[in-house]
């Protein structure tokens, strides 16, 4: 019985088509070198003027669609850290990460959506950039998010106080 079924698997494998007859032709671990030339003086990027254009002040109109896209941006990206109000409460804080800024201390009340933008882009202290994580026109949106988020909690005494540096 045992020599019956090894006779039928060595048919089978036998049958299949491995691709190896043209594994002398192609091989997976070859590559191709070419030697390094230098980017031109004064070459851009593509896309980078649409990006530039796109980061530029005063970014888009403040709509109720942009407020609604702020918002959701922000739950997806600022409030594990930051928390849903601002306020540097978020879910990694009460798992041993540092708890950032309240956006609500008068050193962030008095940035503009620009500066928000910029610091989203690119990054400032323990936060990472995230150019390659969230679209120009959303770092807009969140910025113009963050500062209604402010404007709300205006009345409201900070969680930490403003003893932070």
């Amino acid at each position: 019985m045992r020599l019956a079924v090894a006779l039928i698997g060595a048919a089978c494998l036998a049958a299949c088509d491995t691709g190896t007859e043209q594994r002398d032709d192609i091989a997976s671990t070859r590559t191709v070198q070419r030697p390094y030339l230098p980017v031109p003086p004064g070459t851009i990027a593509r896309g980078a003027a649409a990006r530039q254009a796109a980061l530029a002040p005063p970014g888009p109109e403040v709509t109720r669609d942009v407020m609604a896209r702020g918002e959701e941006r922000f739950r997806a990206f600022c409030s594990p850290c930051h928390g849903s109000t601002g306020r540097g409460d978020g879910t990694v804080v009460s798992r041993g990460f540092p708890p950032p800024p309240s956006y609500h201390e008068e050193r962030l009340l008095s940035l503009s959506p620009e500066q928000i933008v910029q610091v989203i882009t690119n990054g400032k202290g323990r936060m990472f950039p995230y150019v390659d994580r969230v679209l120009p026109e959303e770092r807009w949106a969140i910025a113009h998010y963050v500062k209604a988020l402010q404007a709300k909690g205006a009345g409201l005494a900070p969680d930490r106080g403003a003893a932070r540096p």
